[in-house]
């Protein structure tokens, strides 16, 4: 018995430090993540679910506003992303037919497109109109684009707008969308929805859309040639570093800023909660067998697990403008942006409001975009003309 207490003090004895070691070696293989420090965050609503439409230019854009309401002290409000797609679908089947059929008829738009209607129909709130008249629990427009073709199809082969076809479009969009309210009663008023929009106090002359690109002349508005851009609308033109400048600016200003851009990089990782613009030729993948290798290479997250922060491409006005005139960088997605961060080797990265929902990332639906993958990406923004650098409006003329 002796013996064998004796041998267990010596085997825990020898176990002891193999396990400490074990356990240190464990720790050191850790990967060390992304440990971010919050420099700016400023109040936003929650997180909505665009689902399966092509609607994100609305809920980042109605997003944006209602932080505008938030800054301006009017209290949170839930408006109606909804409201707008139907009044934009309107428009554009108008725009499609003066266009003999070749307009964009799809359900892509751009952050003008909000202010249109909200300066020509008003808005209402989300209770009053939720945009879902058909089976389903969740917003998804694939049947009712298939009616909107199809239907939009007959005036332009007749070559004629006719009443009947004006009625056959709106029909389908209130089958599909709902009935627009003439009027409607909100805690306790009733309301048209301009009337209600006018109570809201936002200007959307307040709004500036600004760019960077060097294919149109610098301080003056310029024709953005992306196919959402359909109602070709004209943005301002600075300097990448002063589109940076402005973007900082505004944030640390207390103003939100709306953006549009590129979320088709390996780089952007909604599930990892980041997007970067990595340079490949400083990530280690030597230690891999030449097969390993090329199935990682090939992969669309190549070289990435998104376990640390990675080494990144220095974005130039050159680096920006070549990926436009190439097609590497499209007009993807817009999204909202509230605030700003650093990782723990100083790198700023911009806090971003998605509109996937909730539940498909860890991070409640919000991920932060470094001030790299921003630079190379962004198709324009859109601030309040009070949160640019006076410097910057001077030479813009507003």
């Amino acid at each position: 018995m002796k013996k064998t207490i004796f041998s267990l003090i010596i085997l825990s004895l020898v176990l002891t430090p193999l396990q400490a070691q074990k356990s240190k070696k464990q720790e050191e293989a850790k990967p060390e993540g992304y440990k971010f420090t919050t420099m700016v965050s400023l109040p936003a609503t929650p997180v909505k679910n665009q689902s399966a439409t092509g609607t994100c230019w609305c809920f980042a854009t109605t997003s944006f506003m209602e932080s505008e309401l938030l800054r301006l002290g009017k209290g949170e409000y839930d408006l109606s992303e909804m409201f707008i797609v139907r009044e934009t679908y309107e428009n554009r089947i108008m725009d499609n037919y003066l266009r003999q059929g070749k307009g964009n008829l799809g359900e892509g738009s751009l952050s003008p497109s909000w202010l249109r209607v909200f300066n020509e129909e008003g808005i209402v709130p989300q209770e009053v109109y939720s945009g879902i008249s058909y089976d389903s629990p969740i917003h998804n427009h694939r049947e009712l684009q298939a009616y909107i073709d199809a239907v939009t199809a007959v005036p332009v082969s007749m070559k004629k707008l006719s009443k009947e076809s004006d009625e056959v479009v709106n029909a389908v969009l209130d089958i599909y969308l709902g009935e627009q309210p003439e009027t409607f009663t909100y805690k306790g008023q009733t309301y048209t929805p301009k009337s209600f929009a006018s109570g809201l106090g936002l200007k959307m002359d307040d709004y500036v859309h600004i760019t960077s690109f060097s294919h149109f002349p610098l301080y003056t508005e310029g024709l953005l040639e992306v196919p959402d851009n359909w109602e070709m609308n004209r943005f301002y033109n600075v300097p990448l570093d002063e589109l940076i400048q402005v973007m900082d600016n505004a944030l640390n200003e207390g103003y939100t800023v709306n953006w549009d851009g590129d979320v088709s990089e390996r780089g952007f990782s909604h599930a990892n909660g980041v997007a970067i613009i990595p340079d490949m030729s400083k990530i280690d993948i030597s230690g891999l067998t030449d097969r390993a290798r090329f199935e990682k290479m090939a992969s669309d997250r190549a070289g990435l697990s998104f376990d640390k922060p990675y080494p990144e491409i220095n974005i130039t006005q050159e680096i920006r403008q070549k990926g436009y005139e190439t097609f590497v960088t499209t007009d993807d997605h817009l999204m909202h942006l509230t605030g700003i961060v650093k990782d723990q080797n100083g790198t700023k990265y911009y806090v971003t409001k998605n509109s996937w929902g909730t539940d498909r990332n860890p991070h409640g639906g919000y991920l932060n975009m470094s001030e790299s993958f921003v630079r190379a990406k962004t198709i324009y923004i859109m601030v309040h003309k009070d949160a640019v650098p006076t410097a910057i409006r001077s030479k813009l003329g507003f």
